[in-house]
């Protein structure tokens, strides 16, 4: 993979650009547009029963669907829209819409360039990127074998941008590949997604999740398996989560990139991480983590709480079993306990502790393999595995019987003696 810039002067760049087009993104889409930006058009609500109804909310996009059945490979119009020949061998075309825009003034003879992922919209302008502001109910039911293949565009996954309210839907056994802002259900999150996973490969360079590339909504209940691969700000889930919040969500995906690299979140940034899990085995270069790759906040704080890893980490610099950095960053009430491995500030909960704090948080310093860490308080397994351990810290924690048997009216459950804390909503 190529070298990347310094990740502090890429990340503050990058930050005042995607400050811009979520700002204005969240102002400045009318709820009538159509496709081409026609204000006049007035959306349907569909009901979703082939590929050609789904492709059609292109054109209802503040439009209330709902998706009646199962879609796959031998729905109507997979061949022609969603299949590994649709569109010229590009597949799906992903749902919404981008508009050139003059960024001089309103001379039309003044070149439109296209705009890529993260770089910043005038406030006078119209917004380039069009994308879901109504809501899309998946009804439990599953958009199966989607296939896209853009690696040269941004905000790529089966919904360009949600900015309405996404629910109970799974996008299964996909291919997506494309460039930055990547996701299996959207390149971006700026609204809600509930409910709602997503199984297979997805590939980009910048912004790369599982469920969504970027993250400035928020999303809950939700999951990820299968492999996520990127360059920087990769994560299981979610990407880069922006202003966000992500919580009683979980990924098992293998999660590789170069820098930022998360089992769950790529980069937290002014962002919240809660009530959450990670299971699959995370690799890159720097600030790599089991849950997060880079938790960051400046005037603010960004927050990882009551959430855990058992991911295998592995990476050069900045690497830990939970968080591999951690600036004005805050953790608390969370655990690792994957194997980690690293050559430059690594431990066994967080790699770098740089003006953060770390409270009531641990890693089993044998399965670890780690003695030490940048914050954070390491035990033994047997330790890990008593309640006492958590409760003495002040957890909102409660023994059950087994595995099977949850209270939800604590946070975390636990198998005294026999299983690390979990969270009661798990099943």
């Amino acid at each position: 993979m190529s070298i990347i810039p310094d990740s502090r002067k890429r990340h503050y760049v990058a930050r005042v650009g995607t400050f811009l087009i979520m700002a204005a993104l969240i102002t400045g889409i009318p709820s009538s547009y159509g496709v081409g930006g026609d204000d006049t058009h007035t959306s349907e609500n569909l009901e979703i029963r082939t590929w050609y109804d789904l492709d059609a909310i292109r054109d209802n996009l503040d439009g209330n669907h709902i998706l009646m059945n199962d879609l796959d490979s031998t729905s109507p119009g997979y061949e022609e829209l969603a299949s590994l020949t649709a569109n010229q061998g590009k597949g799906w075309d992903p749902i919404g819409f981008v508009t050139n825009f003059t960024p001089n003034g309103p001379d039309d003879s003044t070149p439109t360039p296209s705009i890529g992922c993260g770089q910043p919209v005038l406030a006078d302008v119209e917004p380039p990127w069009h994308g879901l502001t109504g809501s899309f109910d998946g009804q439990g039911y599953e958009i199966r074998d989607l296939f896209i293949n853009r690696p040269e565009d941004s905000y790529i996954g089966l919904f360009l941008l949600n900015m309405g309210f996404i629910k109970d839907v799974g996008v299964v056994n996909i291919t997506v590949i494309g460039g930055d802002c990547v996701g299996g259900l959207a390149g971006q999150n700026g609204g809600i997604v509930s409910n709602s996973y997503s199984t297979g490969n997805v590939t980009g360079t910048w912004m790369v999740g599982g469920l969504t590339g970027l993250n400035g909504g928020t999303l809950g209940n939700s999951y990820s398996t299968g492999n996520v691969t990127g360059n920087s700000d990769v994560g299981g889930l979610v990407g880069w989560n922006y202003w966000g919040t992500v919580s009683d969500s979980y990924c098992t995906s293998d999660v590789s990139g170069y820098s930022s690299v998360g089992g769950l979140v790529g980069f937290n940034y002014y962002a919240t991480v809660s009530n959450s899990y990670s299971s699959g085995s995370v690799t890159g270069n720097k600030d790599v983590g089991g849950l997060v790759g880079e938790n960051m906040g400046l005037n603010y704080f960004s927050d990882v709480l009551n959430s855990y890893s058992t991911s295998d980490v592995t990476g050069d610099v900045h690497v830990g079993g939970l968080l591999g950095y951690n600036h004005y960053g805050t953790v608390s009430n969370s655990y690792s306990t994957g194997n980690v491995s690293g050559n430059e500030d690594f431990g066994g909960l967080v790699g770098l502790n740089d003006e953060s704090t770390v409270t009531d948080s641990f890693w089993d310093t044998e399965t670890s393999g780690q003695a030490t860490s940048a914050g954070g308080t390491g035990k033994t397994t047997s330790e890990m595995q008593d309640i006492a351990t958590f409760s003495g810290a002040g957890w909102d924690i409660i023994g059950v019987a087994n595995f099977g048997t949850h209270d939800p009216s604590h946070i975390w459950n636990i198998v005294d003696d026999e299983t690390y804390p979990f969270l009661s909503w798990q099943s």
